[in-house]
């Protein structure tokens, strides 16, 4: 702990104090001062030698008033014998029995690793009474508009939230965005997923660029699926969509477990702009960060594959940036016990412009289906898209025997959101940060 205090016209005074290994663990190593002032009422003890090692901390900021009426015949050091007119605070502040403090400037921050303390904030402070909008928690939503999982637009996010879909919440000391969203609801235009997703007002184009960063973690994906569709299991947390075109997406990054592990696994797919007017046979090409990628899937509908050793569970906080610059995607994706992954693709000249290009991946998965195309040579070049956070739940109540891959045959319960928000069969995701602006060099 280093202490640095300062004052006009006085000298500044430093201090370091190690909390997690003590001086005091032996009654030899008293301080005089101790002896003289703590030990005649009788407090006398040593400290473990380890001090505060492990234990939950916070600060406190404001005036904790040292002066009470107790008797200091009770107690010589804590007890000072104030006048407090029987609690009357009126009387109290009217003859000077009373502390103020004004404070000009403070800050705080906070470790990402910060322990919670979620109990003392409830029962201390009342942050969980208090409603706290989405766009006060990360001021960058309101660059967003909005689609929901009951089907309703929102142009202005400002101080906007609904308690079914997208609010706030406190989780010790820091406050999340959640977006929650079921598995049947009312979908876009272009879609059989609902959403509970941010949509960018800006639009720009490869060349132009842009950059999206994220910190989250999944609360929940639907429970109920097929474990032979590609898509059960699983929301997407950020994407780049086209605007222009076919309007395919460049970027999917998603979340996807299992029913049954403890780890998930997060993967981004790319979806080529298909080369011609028919859009029908696009495919996705799958690449695992952590855990597995879209094409692992189970054998049967209540068969999963083993969970993977690498995976991220539930509520486990992960980060992501988009960065697109000069037509290059760069990403990169960060979490504490995991290895940093950085990936590079070319939205301006497509990989897949013959059929001898398609990853053996997509004909296992796609070509089974019938969607067996490829991209136009210049892939994404010149169309205007944009990015999209939040949770787009990809998994549906549709028919598997209709495709494989992205018809989850889930429990929908007829569209009634809150059976399906009962019975699991939703998804939630929270997010702590949110940046969206121009494209930067990259690093």
């Amino acid at each position: 702990m280093h202490l640095t205090f300062e004052s006009a016209g006085h000298e500044t005074k430093t201090f370091t104090k190690n909390i997690i290994k003590s001086d005091f663990t032996q009654k030899a190593d008293i301080p005089e001062q101790v002896k003289t002032l703590f030990v005649p009422i009788g407090q006398d003890g040593v400290e473990r030698s380890d001090a505060y090692t492990g234990e939950g901390l916070f600060f406190k900021l404001g005036s904790y008033n040292q002066t009470n009426g107790k008797d200091p015949s009770v107690n010589r050091v804590w007890c000072p014998g104030g006048e407090t007119y029987g609690g009357d605070l009126q009387k109290q502040y009217k003859n000077g029995s009373y502390a103020e403090v004004w404070f000009k400037d403070a800050s705080i921050e906070i470790s990402d690793n910060a322990i919670s303390n979620q109990g003392y904030f409830e029962s201390n402070d009342g942050l969980s009474a208090k409603t706290v909008f989405p766009s006060e928690v990360i001021p960058a939503i309101t660059k967003f508009k909005m689609l929901m999982g009951n089907g309703e637009s929102v142009e202005n996010l400002e101080k906007f939230e609904n308690k079914d879909f997208f609010y706030s919440v406190i989780d010790g000391t820091r406050r999340w965005v959640v977006y929650k969203t079921p598995n049947s609801g009312v979908t876009s235009k272009n879609s059989s997923n609902t959403r509970t997703e941010l949509h960018e007002k800006r639009e720009w184009t490869p060349e132009e660029g842009g950059n999206l960063t994220g910190t989250c973690k999944v609360m929940h994906v639907s429970t109920s699926g097929d474990g032979r569709v590609a898509a059960s299991y699983s929301t997407v947390v950020g994407q780049i969509h086209s605007g222009e075109g076919h309007e395919n997406e460049p970027l999917k990054i998603f979340y996807k477990k299992f029913p049954g592990h403890e780890k998930g696994s997060v993967f981004w797919n790319y979806e080529i702009n298909t080369a011609g007017s028919d859009n029908s046979d696009r495919w996705d090409y799958s690449i695992p960060v952590w855990g597995y990628d879209m094409s692992v899937t189970g054998s049967a509908k209540d068969n999963f594959p083993a969970e993977p050793n690498d995976g991220i569970m539930l509520g486990e906080e992960f980060s992501y940036e988009v960065n697109v610059f000069q037509g290059i995607m760069y990403l990169t994706f960060t979490s504490e016990a995991h290895e940093t992954k950085t990936f590079t693709k070319n939205l301006l000249a497509s990989e897949y412009a013959t059929k001898d290009n398609i990853p053996q991946q997509v004909k296992n998965l796609f070509f089974p289906i019938g969607q067996d195309g490829v991209e136009r040579k210049s892939a994404y070049s010149g169309e205007h898209g944009y990015f999209k956070q939040g949770a787009y739940n990809q998994t549906n109540g549709k028919d598997p025997s209709t495709n494989i891959v992205w018809c989850a045959g889930a429990e929908t319960y007829d569209g009634d959101i809150q059976k399906q928000y009962d019975n699991g069969c939703f998804t939630e995701v929270w997010f702590r940060s949110t940046t969206v602006g121009p494209g930067v060099p990259n690093e």
